[in-house]
């Protein structure tokens, strides 16, 4: 996204997201996974050829990109900024009306813990990023700067933090989690984090973009950062101070 201190025309992303369809489609995205077109028209309950018109609507806005993979076609976000963007979009969006069970305990799990796109948000992302700030891991909850301790208590972990300073994108940013209205951690040191809680088996994808909170995640969880998570009514994961 540009820097040049130009105006912005926005009209172009508004008519990208205006549709119910391409709003489920970014919205099932959002945890920065690749998914099929034929899983992306399920979600929008629409059929095969108006999920291509939809899709190449995105494609061409540049919020989404689109990649053969043998006899499928993926598509995905466009990068880190779009996820970014449209989390915020998220804080000032109206929520979509929960109907039925199966809708309801997912959104839950999306309340609870999720990716948005490589890091951790929901009440989990926010219940870490707060508790690293009030253990001085973090400096600053508007910024959520990494400090030495924070560092050397992330390697402990096994999180990648210099890996993450040397990546060509912040290391540390606040992103404004659109479910808790609070922030989480964002950039390259965000991006490490989530990838150790998932190669550790701290949490595991579900079915839908809401992560699970393992019984091993859950300890790590509680006894680094004293967060005790409790899961919500369809599984995940909600952090309170313990």
């Amino acid at each position: 996204m540009g820097g040049d201190g130009r105006d912005r025309d926005f009209t172009d992303v508004g008519r990208a997201l205006s549709a119910p369809a391409r709003s489920a489609m970014v919205g099932l995205l959002m945890d920065g996974t690749a998914r099929p077109a034929g899983e992306l028209a399920r979600a929008a309950g629409v059929g095969a050829p108006a999920a291509s018109e939809h899709l190449a609507v995105l494609v061409a806005a540049g919020l989404v990109t689109g990649r053969a993979r043998g006899r499928h076609r993926y598509y995905a976000l466009a990068g880190p900024d779009v996820a970014d963007a449209l989390e915020a979009l998220g804080a000032l969006a109206r929520p979509l009306p929960v109907a039925g069970l199966r809708r309801s305990r997912e959104a839950d799990r999306l309340a609870a813990a999720r990716f948005c796109y490589d890091h951790l948000a929901g009440r989990l992302g926010v219940g870490l990023a707060e508790a690293c700030v009030a253990r001085g891991w973090l400096d600053d909850p508007d910024v959520l700067a990494l400090t030495d301790a924070g560092a050397d208590g992330l390697r402990g972990l096994g999180v990648d933090v210099d890996g993450a300073a040397a990546a060509r994108r912040p290391t540390t940013r606040a992103c404004l989690d659109w479910t808790e209205r609070r922030v989480h951690l964002a950039g390259a040191l965000g991006a490490a984090v989530g990838a150790r809680f998932l190669d550790a088996g701290w949490v595991a994808r579900t079915s839908g973009r809401g992560l699970r909170l393992t019984s091993d995640g859950r300890d790590v969880v509680r006894e680094t950062w004293g967060v005790e998570l409790v899961p919500p009514s369809g599984g995940g994961a909600g952090p309170e101070r313990a």
